[in-house]
């Protein structure tokens, strides 16, 4: 670590202005969040997640992050307004910064994401927030989910594992209180919650997901109040070293089906765009159904339709023909400009948007989220 760094983290007091802050901690971000590391990343054990303990904070890895997204309808019948929402919380352990003594020392990053999409109006709100874990500011706690960042914050409260989730943002001319509450177990990906990530070991995650959560709650547009309800998907994943050297980003979908079905796909690409790694799971709506994973070789993406970003001139497959062991299926954004802009948190600009999903029949199966990085550059998560 650069000693003007070291010395802006044990002298930044905590009135700094927001914009020297987010300076400083975008400088502890300009070399890989591994930085400092004794050693290269090893291959997480496969090990048995523990809950609620494993819905909480993992500060000893490097990367983890929180993320909810779903489709909210505000009235009904031919009235009815249909919106995509997201809110994602990103914790970052800061290698470099673990032996510092000083309270102020940037030992871990929080970062938040939060979007909705307007689908009747094909527009899209969305904002970001960053800020050192600490002071009451920011923190992810590790008993269970509850992670905070100023005015923002996702909590599960306390009980069993249908315990509905909270998730507050308040953006520029947005803002939503939601409820989410899961209506199935826990469905955990990869191998019992080890997802692989590439072709080496090290390359993998702790990943579980919560689809099918029931949503209600309130959306603000501007000075509009809307009641809403609708569907959520939360995933939480956690990682030591996520992406293989030659992956440049990944593209990721995790899909309601309307017959209360679950589908989660990805991909991870080299600068080719040629697919490095694959996987996923489907599981059906019946009760203690067991998730059918998804092989590497089994997953293929085909580009169907290409829309280009007017404010970052990033071309981005908005339509993929998607081939799974579950069936063949398309995706189709219902909004095409999803993309977002989170160079003053992350350093990243992505596209992450509600979307269909349609058998090979062009019917309309179900809708979730589609994420797609690495197309404007390179992303960057771990050493």
């Amino acid at each position: 670590m650069h000693p003007a760094m070291r010395l802006a983290f044990e002298t930044t007091s905590a009135s700094t202005a927001a914009a020297s802050r987010r300076q400083v901690l975008l400088a502890a971000l300009a070399a890989p969040l591994g930085a400092g590391a004794a050693s290269p990343a090893r291959a997480l054990p496969q090990r048995a997640l523990q809950f609620p303990a494993d819905l909480g904070s993992h500060p000893e890895v490097a990367t983890e992050w929180w993320y909810c997204t779903g489709q909210l309808n505000a009235g009904s019948g031919s009235k009815a307004e249909v919106f995509g929402f997201q809110i994602t919380f990103f914790r970052a352990r800061v290698a470099a910064t673990q032996a510092l003594d000083s309270s102020f020392a940037a030992k871990q990053l929080v970062f938040a994401h939060a979007a909705v999409t307007d689908v009747r109006k094909q527009q899209l709100w969305h904002d970001q927030r960053i800020a050192r874990a600490g002071f009451g500011v920011a923190y992810a706690a590790t008993h269970d989910t509850d992670v905070k960042l100023r005015d923002w914050s996702l909590k599960r409260q306390p009980g069993a594992w249908a315990a509905p989730y909270q998730a507050v943002a308040q953006g520029a001319n947005f803002a939503f209180d939601l409820a989410l509450t899961p209506t199935q177990p826990l469905l955990l990906q990869g191998e019992q919650g080890l997802s692989r990530k590439g072709p080496q070991p090290e390359q993998a995650s702790y990943y579980y997901s919560v689809p099918q959560l029931q949503v209600k709650g309130q959306l603000r547009l501007g000075s509009q109040l809307l009641p809403v309800q609708g569907s959520a998907w939360l995933d939480h994943e956690w990682s030591q070293a996520l992406m293989h050297p030659q992956a440049v980003g990944w593209d990721w979908l995790g899909m309601n089906l309307l017959d209360g079905s679950a589908l989660t796909v990805f991909q991870m690409r080299d600068a080719s765009g040629q697919a490095l790694w694959g996987g996923g799971s489907f599981r059906s709506a019946n009760p203690g159904a067991t998730p059918q994973v998804f092989a590497a070789d089994q997953v293929q993406f085909t580009p169907l339709r290409w829309w280009t970003s007017p404010s970052s001139q990033t071309r981005y497959p908005v339509a993929w023909r998607v081939r799974t062991p579950a069936g063949v299926f398309s995706v189709q954004a219902a909004v095409d400009n999803q993309e977002l802009d989170s160079r003053l948190s992350t350093g990243a600009i992505y596209w992450e948007g509600l979307s269909d999903l349609l058998d090979s029949e062009g019917r309309l199966v179900g809708r979730g989220y589609l994420e797609m990085t690495g197309y404007a550059s390179a992303l960057r998560l771990n050493s």
